[in-house]
């Protein structure tokens, strides 16, 4: 049976440690190293590194199905002794761009959308992390894991260009510029998941929503040229120059123009007509506004998310 105590016995029985209170008095690194810690968490993050083996099956998947094409290439380019790579460096992103599309619509959320849905993100600016820390962290590791993997393709195809001794100037021009065309991409993909993942919390929403936007857009853009190109043949006037400005509306059709312009690349438009130099200025425009577009609506939405 339990013995009630009085209050005077309890107070009798009742310690008080004084164990001091010490502040902290390490070095304290500041917003510089908080803005590289998120950036390479979040870049770990987009191959799944530091998650469960389930988060890292469909990244590394994805990152496979574009180098193997490259390194079949590469196998029939050294065995047939070929005179030239089967695709330019500048068409290879162009061709597997679904791929590059589904790997933004599966990372792009995963980047932004669990922290809008637990609430985290007020307590990164509880830190001496401001909000253009975190949308520039953010930003930075999604194009950084989009150049990863468009890039390393390309070195593969680079490698091998050169195992089949091809001519090493204009393999290593072409290389570079290809290198040029995949950072572009990288940039304008990675805003346009940023910006359509960050406007819901839900990640099924935000991978559904990128994929239609890319799918969708370049599926319309790449119709009506068809249509403006076939219609202008057939009226006896040679290639439309309609086509070209159609690429405007579709990312993917964008950073065609711009290296068709400016990286002496072969367009993948309809009838092979791209854009011209003057025209490429525009499209450099279009994908440099976009890209800062982008910047600045994720600023606009992490500023309130953070209040």
């Amino acid at each position: 049976m339990a013995v009630e105590q009085t209050p005077a016995q309890a107070g009798a029985q009742s310690r008080i440690h004084n164990i001091g209170y010490r502040s902290y008095d390490g070095q304290r690194l500041g917003r510089a190293y908080a803005r590289r810690s998120l950036y390479s968490q979040s870049l770990r993050g987009a191959y799944g590194l530091g998650r469960s083996a389930k988060s890292k099956v469909l990244p590394m998947l994805l990152f496979a199905v574009m180098c193997v094409p490259a390194a079949i290439m590469v196998a029939v380019s050294v065995a047939t002794k070929a005179k030239e790579l089967p695709v330019e460096y500048t068409s290879y992103a162009i061709i597997m761009q679904a791929v590059i599309g589904l790997y933004v619509a599966s990372q792009a959320p995963q980047a932004v959308s669990r922290d809008l849905r637990f609430k985290t993100v007020p307590l990164y600016f509880s830190r001496p992390i401001e909000t253009a820390d975190y949308v520039r962290a953010k930003f930075a590791a999604l194009a950084s894991a989009l150049f990863l993997i468009t890039a390393v393709p390309l070195v593969v195809l680079y490698g091998g260009a050169l195992l089949a001794k091809l001519d090493f100037i204009d393999q290593t021009k072409g290389f570079l510029q290809g290198l040029v065309s995949v950072a572009m991409l990288s940039l304008l993909f990675a805003g346009i998941g940023l910006v359509i993942s960050a406007a819901t919390p839900r990640r099924g929403f935000g991978i559904a929503a990128v994929i239609a936007v890319l799918t969708i857009s370049y599926g319309a853009v790449s119709t009506l040229q068809a249509i403006a190109d076939a219609q202008t043949m057939g009226d006896g006037q040679g290639s439309s120059s309609v086509a070209p400005w159609i690429g405007l509306f579709s990312p993917i059709t964008l950073i065609d123009g711009v290296q068709t312009a400016f990286l002496g690349a072969t367009s993948a438009y309809p009838g092979g007509v791209g854009p011209s130099t003057g025209e490429g200025v525009v499209f450099l425009l279009a994908v440099l506004g976009l890209v800062a577009g982008c910047y600045g609506l994720l600023m606009r939405r992490y500023r309130k998310v953070g209040l």
